[in-house]
Parts: structure tokens; C-alpha cells; sequence
């Protein structure tokens, strides 16, 4: 066996190093058939080594199972150090073992001498040998003072000890406040414009953010679009290219026949509560299994395991498909696509349910939601695809079940919304939210061929029987829809609608095929109840999660982050420091705007990180309950932790730029990244969608960042990049109309 020694020779003359830089000495030794009971330690001269007494021998730390080590600092023209190794025996009252040989001299950092295995003499002269390692490197005394800052801060005591998790105040106290920490003025005047693109400010109406025809011109009409507005049963349109323009290719869409009931081929019949997939039958490979959802292993006999294993292997349309995720939606996915077969590689949740059911605003928020979680998701609203093919102009007769040029026209614009989220979906889209009453088993009938073997189809169907609810959806679809933006006499607007939605009542079919989820009376959120029928599968399931917490119930959500921190003053990352001063004075700031805010709002409550920064920052509002969360504490940042940017810059390059390459998917060093914030905020946003009063989160800049980019809807790669500035309040207002925002400036 060898041994080394190594001494960092480059004598950089830089700032960083002016003044008589220190060494950092680091003694390692080797050895991998030494059991533990033997430990390595250092002995010799004093001060810095112990001393020549055995028994105040420094140990070596256990660095791995067959490596220990001990360093320190000393100046570059430190005392010769004179020193040995020696064994201890771990659980024997025995002498310590030196090692044999003359002493070992240390000066400057370098070893005099040969170097030299450190070799030991057990009982029955069995000679041990140790690789020894002597490094050492030159490290800038200011780099030495901010780590050992950053060590007494760490063991400074938390500020906040003995603050319960869940803290009460029923009985709101009055907070003394000099001017500078109060707010004088109405809110309103707080109130600055909101960075775009962000949430929306004003009302929109949902389907206007659906996806817009495939075949669609940069003109907002059908391209070579010669069919009458009663469009026949195989209508032609041209397909267009991303950029807009025509492709040479025209893209016909085959409206299949769909009088009879729709039956998968090959399929054979069972008394289990599951619908039967397609017998395999391939050389080599039979079996008849259940389809219990999406992603839901069907695994079947094979002759060969090298067969099984081979359809394992991800292809690229599998890659493609992949979510952009961290954690255990990553690894759900991956499972799905291996185990699962091809068709349930896409999910097509097709709306089902009258007008004035909340469906448009189902799907978008189910959109949003997958959206976030890293699933590429699209809403396809055939309601859009009807005005843009037909116009807006259509009176309530158009949807009668006898005008057959309007079953015609409508059937068309539906088979082109599927064919469309189909293609984009060979194309690498995993999850097609198509948006239509799909009314009649007939319709349903026709989208289940389109979709045979090419996406797993699950039905989510709304039903509502609050008279209320319908009322008030009937007059907001009079208001905000496209079809009635023409129409002055807002009664007569109404009365058509309710023409309209007789029309529906007398041909509506419930939903008893297939994979469904029945969402009644669920919209209020309320009580209510959820029915589902061959649902499996991690998607499915988180789907099915998220409806049963999701509502209408209008209330506001108060976004900010922390007042002002120590480290914020000094450019540091991560920590667990105290507030500055301007944090203080925020903090009050804050607790006088909550109390304007929701001096109504009995149930509001008040959410902070277990960081003494967001607990502090909350300190002085009164009067609501206090809910700490560990999933709101800023990003890990790993070994990064207390550094600023630059001292990364300098003293890990590579990580540096690796970071700026992709922030979203960049992890520090035993840390975190964006994805990883993501995946633990998951019940945040579950729970932030079930309350039914105000919450307001105080937390950190990238926490809020994914908060705000879900509600916001704001593709993931941006997250790393949304403003969120300190002491600034962003209030997302939540209900029936969508997501709006308020953004307030509470000082500089």
C-alpha cells in the first residue's frame, strides 16, 4: 500500500488573501479491513494536537467506512508540528496502539521527510497498515470570520421558542403604533399594478382561455373552410402549422357512426364491477384482465421474461409524456408509463352536464391545477370551437334535439375539438380537458371510438339541483359569455338561456358508462357528494382529491412574504435569522392592514413557515389563529445555506452556473429545488382550495413563487423568475368568476 502527501502550492497575492491567509491542515488516514473496535486518533505536541499523553489524543472523525480525518487552521508560519497516529481500543480497557517508527513532522502545511504508510503492531505482531493523507490549502481569513458568524448564529437560541404551532387570540388586543408603523390612509391607496402577465385583474370568461382550433387561421376563421354552418357529418379543414399558417396536408375529421352503443372490439364480458379491456391475443401472450383506471399495472402471462421486459423500456412518445415533476408524481408517472399500456398514457377528462353547472370552470381549474403539479394539460372548450366555426349569434332553437343542422353543426365542432386534443396528444400532451355538456349517451358514444386506443377516457359529470346556484350561473353566463355579448336586453338574454337549457333537460342522459366521476351538488362546498366508478391510478386518484376540496365559495387569499430579515440585509441565503428593523416596522404595517382588511372575516386565519422570520412578521397581528406549516419554510439550499451568490460564484463555479442553467430544476447540494417546493406545497394548495374564509400566508420568495404561479396559472419555467418583492401584499381573490389579483405596497 502507498501513501501521499499533498500541499496546496499556489501563493494567489489577491485581496482575499492579503494580510496572511491561514491553512487549512486536513490528516486523513485509510484503511478497510480494520474493524471499528480500533479507532484512529492524533497525539503529540502542544498546543494544537493534544498533547504527547495518549489519553488527551485527538479522535480522527469517521469520514467513511474505511476513512477518518481530522483538520484545522493554523497560520502559514505555524510552530512545527510534531506529532504521531495511534489506535484506541473502543470497548476494552487496553493500551492505545502508536504507530511504530519516528514522529511525523508538520511545517507550513508540507510533511518533512519521506512520506510513509502509518503502520501499527497488534497483539500476535499482526503489522496494520494505514494509507496516510497530509493536505492543506490556503483559506482567506474573512472567508474563516463568516463562517464562524455563520456557526455562533446557529447556535444562537430561536427567538420564537415556545410559541405553540397553532396559537388562538379570541380576544383581540389594541397595538400601539407610531405613525411611521401605522397606515393612515384607505387601502386602496396601498395598491399598485399587478407585474404581467399575472392573474387576472378583471373579469374573463374561462372558455376564452381554452385552446383554440388546430385548424384555425391567424385571422380568427377556418381556413379553407367551405362547408355550410350545418357542417355534413365529415367536414374538411385544413391543418395548420404552430405559427398559424396552413400546412400543404389537409386534415379531414371523420365523424364516426355512432347509433349503436359503443363497444370496445374484442372485448368480452364479466360480472365485476370493472369495464373489460381488449383480450390480448398475440403470439406468445394471452390473457383477460379488468381496466381499473389509468396508470393501473395489466400485467399479463408471458412465455418469456426478456418479452415483459422489453415493453418496459420508455420509447420517446414515453418521454415526451413524461411530467415536468419532482417526487412521488415523477414517480407515479414512471410506473404508469412502464406498467401501463399505451393508450393510458394520455388521460382525456371529458365534462359532462348541463349548462350552468360550473363545468367551464371545472376544467379550468382542474387545468390549472395538473398545470402546476408538472402535467402538460390542455382545455378544449367546444363551446369556443362552436363560435369560432358557427358564430356567436345562435338563439336557443340552434340547440334543439329535432333541428338536425344544429345537431349537425354541433356534432362537427365536437368531433374537430377531439380530433384536435388526439393529435396533440400523439404530439406528447399527457392530459386533454374537453369542455362540452356531452349531454347524450350518442355523444359519448362518438368520442369513446375517437378515443379507442389512443387515450384513456375518464367522464367527470356536474350535477347541481340548488336553484340558487343555477340562477346565479345563468345570470354570470349572460354577462361574461361570448354568446350573449351582442345581446342589449340582458332579461331577453336570459330568457333565451333558460330556452336553451329546457332544450338539454328533455334529451339528458346521466353518465352510468365507463370511468366516471360524479361531482353533486358539489359546488358550494357545502356537503354534497362525489361518486366514482372504475377509478385507480395515482392520477386519477390526485384528481379525484382535488375535486372533492375544490368550491366556489368566494374569499380572499393575502400572499407576502416575511418583513425584512438580517440576512435579506446582508445577501444571504436560506438561515433562520430575526427581522431588521424595517422588518419590525412591516410587521406592524401588516397587522394594520389585515385588521382594515378582515375586520369581517371572523374565521380568517393567519399561516406562517416555522422559520423565526414569518413567526416574528406575524407577531403583532391579533385576533386570528395562527398555523404554523413546515411545508411553507423556504427552499432548502443545502450546503448553500447562509452563503450569498457571490461567495457561491466563487467558491462553487460549477454550481453556480449549473444553477443560472435551470433554476426550476437546479437542486442544491443536499437541497432542494423549484420541483421539490412544488411537490410539498401540494397540501398547501389542497387545503388553501377546501377553506371557505380568508388566509393569509406570510412565507418566503421562492415558496410564494409556485403559491402565486398556481393560481396564476404561469407555466413552471417561470417560477424561478416571478417578482416577489418584500413588503408587499398580493391578494388573490377566488370565486365563481375565476381568480383575480390586488397587489399592495405597504412601504419600500
Amino acid at each position: 500500500m502507498g501513501s501521499s502527501a499533498s500541499k496546496n502550492t499556489e501563493d494567489e497575492e489577491d485581496g482575499s488573501n492579503g494580510g496572511g491567509g491561514q491553512l487549512y491542515v486536513s490528516l486523513k488516514m485509510e484503511n478497510s479491513k480494520v474493524e471499528g473496535e480500533l479507532t484512529p486518533h492524533v497525539y503529540g505536541s502542544v498546543p494544537l494536537v493534544g498533547s504527547w499523553d495518549p489519553s488527551n489524543a485527538l479522535p480522527m472523525l469517521r469520514e467513511s467506512a474505511s476513512m477518518s480525518e481530522l483538520s484545522f487552521v493554523v497560520p502559514p508560519d505555524h510552530e512545527t508540528l510534531d506529532f504521531k497516529f495511534l489506535l484506541k481500543p473502543k470497548y476494552r480497557d487496553t493500551p492505545c496502539i502508536v504507530e511504530e517508527g519516528e514522529n511525523r513532522i508538520l511545517t507550513g502545511g508540507s510533511l518533512q521527510g519521506d512520506a510513509r504508510v502509518a503502520l501499527f503492531k497488534l497483539e500476535g505482531d499482526v503489522i496494520v497498515e494505514f494509507r496516510v493523507f497530509i493536505n492543506a490549502d490556503r483559506v482567506s481569513p474573512f472567508d474563516l470570520a463568516a463562517s464562524w458568524r455563520a456557526y455562533r448564529e446557529n447556535l444562537q437560541p430561536s427567538t420564537v421558542r415556545g410559541i405553540p404551532d397553532v396559537s388562538i387570540n379570541p380576544d383581540p388586543t389594541p397595538v400601539e403604533n407610531c405613525p411611521s408603523e401605522s397606515l393612515e390612509l384607505d387601502l386602496e391607496h396601498y395598491e399598485v399594478p399587478a407585474p404581467a402577465p399575472s392573474a387576472q385583474s378583471s373579469l374573463v370568461y374561462a372558455a376564452d382561455n381554452a385552446e383554440n382550433p388546430r385548424s384555425l387561421s391567424a385571422s380568427g376563421s377556418f381556413v379553407n373552410d367551405d362547408t355550410p354552418k350545418a357542417a355534413s357529418k365529415s367536414p374538411r379543414v385544413s391543418a395548420v402549422s404552430e405559427d398559424g399558417s396552413p400546412s400543404e396536408k389537409d386534415m379531414e375529421i371523420i365523424v364516426p357512426d355512432h347509433s349503436d352503443t359503443y363497444s370496445p372490439s374484442g372485448a368480452g364480458e364479466s360480472k365485476s364491477a370493472g369495464v373489460l379491456s381488449p383480450i390480448q391475443q398475440k403470439d406468445g401472450q394471452r390473457g383477460l384482465f379488468v381496466d381499473r383506471g389509468v396508470g393501473s399495472p395489466r400485467l399479463v402471462k408471458s412465455v418469456s421474461a426478456s418479452s415483459f421486459l422489453a415493453d418496459l423500456k420508455l420509447d420517446a412518445q414515453t418521454k415526451n409524456s413524461m411530467p415536468a415533476a419532482a417526487g412521488a408524481v415523477a414517480a407515479a408517472a414512471v410506473a404508469d408509463q412502464m406498467l401501463g399500456p399505451k393508450e393510458d398514457r394520455h388521460l382525456a377528462i371529458v365534462l359532462v352536464g348541463l349548462p350552468a353547472r360550473g363545468k367551464t370552470f371545472t376544467a379550468a381549474k382542474l387545468t390549472r391545477y395538473l398545470r402546476w403539479l408538472g402535467h402538460d394539460t390542455k382545455h378544449f372548450n367546444v363551446g369556443k370551437y362552436r363560435r369560432l366555426k358557427h358564430g356567436v349569434n345562435q338563439c336557443a332553437d340552434f340547440f334543439r334535439a329535432d333541428n338536425q343542422e344544429g345537431v349537425e353543426a354541433r356534432t362537427e365542432v365536437a368531433a374537430l375539438a377531439m380530433e384536435d386534443m388526439i393529435a396533440w396528444m400523439e404530439d406528447g400532451g399527457q392530459v386533454g380537458v374537453f369542455d362540452a355538456t356531452n349531454s347524450t349517451r350518442v355523444r359519448r358514444n362518438m368520442l369513446m371510438q375517437m378515443a379507442e386506443g389512443k387515450c384513456k377516457i375518464i367522464f367527470l359529470e356536474t350535477l347541481c339541483n340548488d336553484e340558487r346556484i343555477i340562477e346565479r350561473n345563468i345570470r354570470l353566463k349572460i354577462q361574461q359569455s361570448p354568446d350573449y355579448e351582442e345581446e342589449t336586453d340582458f332579461e331577453a338574454g336570459v330568457k333565451d338561456f333558460r330556452d336553451r337549457l329546457a332544450n338539454y333537460e328533455r334529451v339528458y342522459e346521466p353518465v352510468e358508462e365507463g370511468s366516471y366521476i360524479k361531482m353533486i351538488d358539489m359546488v358550494s362546498g357545502n356537503g354534497g357528494q362525489i361518486q366514482v366508478n372504475n377509478i385507480s391510478g395515482y392520477l386519477p386518484g390526485r384528481i379525484v382529491f382535488f375535486l372533492v376540496n375544490t368550491h366556489l365559495t368566494p374569499r380572499p387569499i393575502l400572499l407576502t412574504r416575511h418583513g425584512e430579515s438580517m440576512d435579506n440585509v446582508r445577501g444571504r441565503t436560506g438561515g433562520d435569522s430575526v427581522i431588521s428593523e424595517s422588518g419590525k416596522i412591516y410587521a406592524k404595517k401588516l397587522a394594520n392592514f389585515v385588521e382594515k382588511r378582515l375586520k369581517n372575516e371572523k374565521a380568517a386565519s393567519i399561516w406562517t413557515s416555522t422559520l423565526q422570520r414569518t413567526i416574528l412578521t406575524a407577531g403583532p397581528i391579533v385576533g386570528f389563529p395562527k398555523v404554523q406549516w413546515r411545508a411553507l419554510d423556504e427552499i432548502n439550499s443545502g450546503v448553500c445555506d447562509g452563503m450569498t451568490y457571490e461567495e457561491i460564484k466563487k467558491n462553487m463555479p460549477e454550481e453556480y452556473e449549473s444553477r443560472l442553467k435551470d433554476k426550476l430544476r437546479y437542486r442544491y447540494p443536499r437541497g432542494e429545488s423549484y420541483l421539490d417546493v412544488i411537490q410539498r406545497l401540494e397540501p398547501v394548495i389542497i387545503e388553501l382550495e377546501r377553506q371557505r374564509a380568508p388566509v393569509v400566508v406570510i412565507s418566503h420568495q421562492a415558496v410564494l413563487r409556485a403559491l402565486y404561479a398556481y393560481f396564476a396559472d404561469r407555466p413552471l419555467k417561470e417560477i424561478p423568475q416571478i417578482e416577489m418583492p418584500l413588503h408587499t401584499i398580493i391578494e388573490i381573490q377566488m370565486g365563481v368568476s375565476g381568480v383575480q389579483e390586488k397587489r399592495y405596497k405597504l412601504m419600500d
